[in-house]
């Protein structure tokens, strides 16, 4: 085989190995639900979790994410743009949860 070839069977033998992956996570998550019920106590930190696990195997498997140094680059542009959106959901739930408190207040 030629090299071209060796390279495209090993990017297709990624592809596969990602999809089954985050299919069997979510095939677990959804029958984790489906078994044990919302109202579990584990149950949302195992979602949680294997949520986590999820992000992971498609960060490696579809966006090519690891520890080689071109891809730290995107990394670190994932990692500041998930930082971004995390202030800026916090930032609004902190403000709309003071308007909302300040609204109920009663006049005394």
């Amino acid at each position: 085989m030629d090299r071209r070839t060796e390279l495209h069977r090993r990017e297709r033998r990624r592809y596969v190995i990602g999809y089954g992956g985050s299919l069997l996570l979510t095939l677990a998550v959804f029958s984790i639900a489906y078994i044990y019920g919302i109202q579990r106590p584990g149950v949302f930190f195992s979602i949680g979790l294997l949520g986590l696990v999820q992000l992971v195997v498609q960060l490696v498997y579809f966006l090519h994410i690891d520890r080689r140094r071109s891809s730290r680059e995107d990394l670190d542009l994932i990692l500041f743009s998930t930082l971004v959106l995390l202030i800026i959901i916090g930032g609004t739930v902190w403000i709309l949860g003071n308007l909302a408190m300040r609204m109920h207040m009663h006049a005394m």
